[in-house]
């Protein structure tokens, strides 16, 4: 009995958990035409942030402060929607917490 023929191991070896890709691109959260329409909005509004730097002087400034803020909350915005929807962070998250926010 001290050489170990009559006991075996009792436990089952531990399965191994699927191994995900951090950051893995998937594009399966924005079908047909969402994609293609987020990517030409962040295009847009890059180019808009863009065109509102070239601009040196102006006499009433207040409206183009406005618009260098609304350009550039949506260009960061629409990135954001991209990063979440296009990889797994939104399975991370969750459906439920994505709808919420």
């Amino acid at each position: 009995m001290e050489n170990g023929s009559v006991y075996n191991e009792t436990t089952e070896p531990e399965a191994k958990p699927a191994r995900r890709r951090s950051f893995g691109c998937t594009l399966r959260h924005l079908p047909g035409w969402r994609l293609p329409a987020k990517a030409v909005q962040a295009l847009f509004s890059f180019v808009a942030v863009f065109c509102e730097e070239i601009v040196e002087d102006c006499s009433n400034c207040g409206g183009l402060y406005f618009f260098e803020f609304t350009s550039c909350s949506a260009f960061l915005l629409s990135l954001l929607v991209l990063c979440v929807y296009c990889t797994d962070v939104y399975e991370t998250l969750g459906e439920e917490k994505i709808e919420k926010l």
